[in-house]
């Protein structure tokens, strides 16, 4: 029985594992944290890549596709709830230049469905996108907030009555792009993981060096206060943003880039369910697009896409002819490794708010500082800082994952599939039905789930979902 390493326990390397369990294979995942997917910030479903104006419609499909698929492996860690896309009247892109791709992606969604009617998981193909006009948004903004929103319109209600309309460029885009949640696929994974037979899942256990013999790797860890080692036939490099240092180990260059990044948890005391809003903008300027992300218990994650609130200034670093590794600046090291200090995140979390205030003015004269921001590394493969469509790459018995996006990650792990299958290492194929999944118990879910939020410094409520997808 062959045996298959993966390094790295974030969204790419459960997805490898709990897809290639199915096989008949050994698998042995290594993750140096304490528990599985605690990378950069995920909150998004990207199922048509709508938040980047400037991804190439190929782009937009994939996604479109692959978000589709990672919610059908991982409905218990979907928020179902629309997404709002507002052009602002500052922003030098025109809305109405970005209709016909609405329409595009709404026929490739029609297509997914007439192949597959279980693929039916963004709600009626119809509906994918809604467009509201100021008048209509004016008309919404007498109603009241449904503590238990039922439709489009109803959802809507928050951010027409909060908003400052005369900002924004009409009409304004409701796209059926739903919210993940990080916290329950962490748990899920772990409890998924812990239940399969040829998984032997190690947290707690650094990589420290690999050696490849013919098509052999030996891979040495640091587990238990102690260095072994152990020889495998396949090698999945899932490390994220430490992905080139695999790459070194093994004497191999690639082109990539690392991006550091936070999002930031904030406190209004308004009782109301909103659903994610998108106000877009020039990245990297001061009107970056601002995004504005729910969870429950008046909790609000604030991306800021300037260089004062999510980006940085030298936050991102490219690999050298002498390492694959960005090397980013130890600053930015030191936030991962050891956390923030306290005014560096006052300011920001001020400034994040601020930003988002522009758009929504009654949040910026309430809204607080929570909790720490979510913060990581992202890994951008190759020299496109706009790239999001990416996968997998194979170099003979290793694989290198190099997802942008966490909905690339089931599609990445079923080419890992085939390429095992193609090396005649595995005779058996993947199936689309993972029911260690669908065997999950909500309880424990939940239970692991919270315990997760709070070991990392966060309040429990970020482990969970305003709707929960039930399929």
């Amino acid at each position: 029985m062959a045996r298959v390493a993966i390094i790295g326990g974030g969204v790419a390397g459960v997805s490898s594992a709990l897809i290639l369990s199915q096989l008949d294979i050994d698998i042995k995942l290594f993750e140096a944290k304490d528990s599985l997917v605690g990378g950069p910030p995920f909150c998004h479903l990207h199922a048509g890549g709508n938040l980047y104006p400037d991804i190439t419609d190929k782009e937009r499909v994939q996604l479109l596709k692959e978000s589709v698929e990672f919610a059908r492996y991982y409905p218990f860690c979907v928020d179902k709830r629309p997404t709002i896309i507002a052009y602002p009247k500052r922003f030098k892109k025109d809305v109405q230049d970005f209709l016909p791709t609405l329409k595009m992606l709404q026929l490739e969604y029609k297509k997914l469905i007439e192949a597959d009617s279980t693929n039916t998981i963004l709600g009626d193909w119809k509906d994918y996108y809604k467009l509201y006009s100021k008048a209509k948004l004016e008309e919404l903004a007498k109603k009241e907030p449904k503590d238990k929103p039922q439709n489009v319109d109803e959802w809507l209600i928050p951010f027409a009555k909060y908003t400052n309309l005369d900002t924004l460029q009409f009409p304004v885009i409701v796209v059926q792009e739903y919210g993940l949640n990080m916290f329950k696929l962490s748990a899920g994974a772990e409890l998924s993981l812990n239940s399969i037979d040829n998984i032997d899942l190690n947290l707690n256990t650094e990589v420290t060096d690999i050696k490849k013999e013919g098509s052999k790797y030996t891979v040495s860890y640091f587990k238990d206060n102690k260095i072994e080692s152990q020889e495998f036939d396949f090698l999945i490099n899932a490390a994220g943003f430490k992905s080139g240092y695999i790459d070194d180990m093994l004497g191999l260059h690639k082109d990539r880039m690392v991006e550091f990044k936070a999002a930031y948890i904030t406190n209004w005391e308004c009782n109301i369910k909103f659903p994610e809003i998108i106000f877009h903008g020039e990245r990297g300027s001061s009107e970056g697009m601002a995004q504005f992300t729910p969870y429950p218990s008046n909790y609000f994650q604030l991306h800021g896409m300037s260089k004062d609130i999510t980006l940085y200034k030298n936050g991102l670093a490219k690999a050298t002819p002498n390492s694959a590794q960005p090397k980013l600046e130890d600053s930015f090291i030191d936030k991962i490794e050891y956390g923030w200090s306290q005014s560096e995140l006052e300011l920001r979390t001020k400034q994040a708010v601020a930003h988002m205030g522009f758009f929504i003015p009654k949040f910026a004269q309430e809204a607080k500082k929570a909790f720490k921001p979510l913060y990581g590394a992202q890994q951008i493969p190759g020299c496109n800082i706009s790239l999001r469509g990416a996968e997998v790459e194979f170099v003979k018995n290793y694989a290198r994952c190099e997802i942008v996006k966490v909905s690339s990650a089931t599609t990445m792990a079923k080419e890992i599939a085939k390429e095992l299958k193609k090396l005649k290492l595995t005779n058996k194929d993947f199936t689309q039905n993972l029911k260690h999944l669908k065997n999950l118990k909500e309880s424990e879910l939940k239970s692991l789930s919270e315990a997760i939020a709070k070991a990392r410094g966060y309040p429990k409520e970020l482990a969970d979902v305003v709707n929960p997808m039930k399929l």
